[in-house]
């Protein structure tokens, strides 16, 4: 607008100039003057107003774009170029504040990746935005793009299940079936001024299996020594009393029944032998072996276990070989304990165990039976000390297996699936 009314004072100075080429009377010189002090004027104004005016919306165009690297130049007046020194100022602390968050926020970013508890973020709706590399491991994926959109109670896992029933601002302690421990935590925090939600995941395997085997432990090796002395004490006589008994008339009778006492005595001891045996799992001797060729040679002992009983025994072995890093008795043992554990689940006739091996996209060896299921209550004390569904259980079974597939770097679980199968799968990542 400036210069646009510059430039009309301009041709209506040369147009007065023009018409008045030949009377240059006191008229023209008046105009001529008054056009000059104008256009003096305006210059003056143009230099004292507009110019800052104009610097300044440029700043004002800077912070919108958020360009904090740009600077404004003065303009050789004091006033405004101590309100430009001021506003560049301003513009350097946004940029000094804007690198600190960028770099808070980096390292934060940086934190939560190689942090050990899981991260979940979530929108306002409880979708799922985000989760860092450890909640990724604990759900079992291997990429957030899988789940990413959906809500917790949408994913078909065991620790999906659990996160979905925490309502916000509460943290519970779940067990679930492959004997992990989690403390799941619900919270949130201000975004816009409203509640964003997200969760953590904090594993407490390590710790609770710790401090489990350390008082089962403990309780083994009192309750056995207590008893082996006790039961050899009295085994040693009865042996002596039935002794004197056989050389006796007419005590047969009494002889068997001493002999039936000598007999428990030894099962007891034999009874805490076997928990004592838990603790002393020896460290796998690892080898090379086929996982086929390792269920191909202990068919007969697994079948030994289900034909008695009616109940099919059917392989569905990989093609492909499959080498794998096994301590071979051990593992074998524990394909015999979920079998039989299988065997004793179904119960009937009519029953089948699926053994199953697959090598995409890993290493799995997996055993399906059509028994009666485990319900969720029961999933969630599984593998946790002498806890058995058994009325005659003795709940070492799955501690057994569980410290096994442990030491070999095995992933487990042990559920009842939606089609009415209960599956016992085995992943080597």
């Amino acid at each position: 607008m400036f210069i646009l009314l510059a430039t009309l004072l301009i041709v209506i100075a040369l147009l007065l100039g023009l018409l008045s080429v030949d009377e240059r009377g006191i008229l023209f010189y008046v105009a001529e003057a008054t056009v000059a002090v104008t256009l003096v004027g305006l210059y003056y104004f143009y230099q004292k107003v507009v110019k800052p005016i104009y610097i300044l919306t440029g700043g004002l165009d800077l912070l919108r774009e958020q360009d904090f690297g740009s600077r404004l130049k003065p303009v050789g007046q004091r006033e405004t170029d101590q309100i430009i020194d001021t506003f560049n100022r301003m513009l350097e602390q946004l940029k000094n504040e804007r690198l600190r968050v960028r770099e808070q926020n980096h390292f934060l970013d940086l934190l939560i990746s190689v942090s050990p508890m899981g991260v979940v973020l979530q929108d306002f709706d409880s979708h799922i935005t985000d989760m860092n590399p450890a909640a990724l491991r604990f759900m079992g994926l291997t990429s957030v793009e899988e789940i990413k959109g959906k809500q917790f109670k949408e994913i078909e896992t065991p620790l999906s299940a659990e996160i979905a029933a925490i309502p916000r601002g509460e943290t519970r302690t779940v067990r679930l079936n492959d004997s992990m421990v989690y403390r799941l935590s619900h919270l949130s925090f201000v975004d816009r001024g409203f509640p964003h939600p997200f969760i953590l995941i904090e594993s407490l395997t390590d710790e609770v299996m710790k401090a489990e085997k350390k008082a089962y432990e403990k309780v083994i090796r009192m309750i056995a020594h207590e008893v082996n002395n006790s039961v050899a004490g009295i085994t040693s006589t009865l042996d002596s009393v039935n002794q004197a008994l056989a050389e006796m008339d007419d005590t047969a009778e009494l002889h068997d029944v001493m002999a039936v006492c000598v007999e428990r005595c030894y099962s007891m001891s034999n009874f805490i032998t076997r928990f004592a045996d838990v603790v002393k799992i020896p460290e796998p001797q690892l080898q090379e072996v086929d996982l086929n060729t390792l269920v191909r040679n202990n068919l007969c002992i697994l079948e030994g276990l289900c034909l008695p009983q009616g109940i099919r025994l059917n392989l569905q072995l990989c093609p492909d070989p499959l080498p794998m890093k096994i301590d071979t008795p051990l593992f074998a043992q524990v394909l015999q304990n979920i079998i039989k554990n299988a065997v004793e689940s179904i119960g009937h006739d009519e029953g089948e165990i699926v053994l199953t091996t697959a090598s995409s996209p890993y290493t799995v060896i997996e055993i399906a039976d059509n028994g009666r299921g485990i319900s969720r209550e029961t999933e969630q004390k599984l593998f946790t000390p002498f806890f058995s569904t058994k009325p005659d259980g003795q709940g070492i079974g799955l501690i057994f297996t569980r410290e096994v597939l442990l030491k070999h770097g095995c992933t487990f679980s042990l559920r009842t699936w939606p089609d009415g199968l209960t599956r016992f799968r085995i992943e080597w990542k």
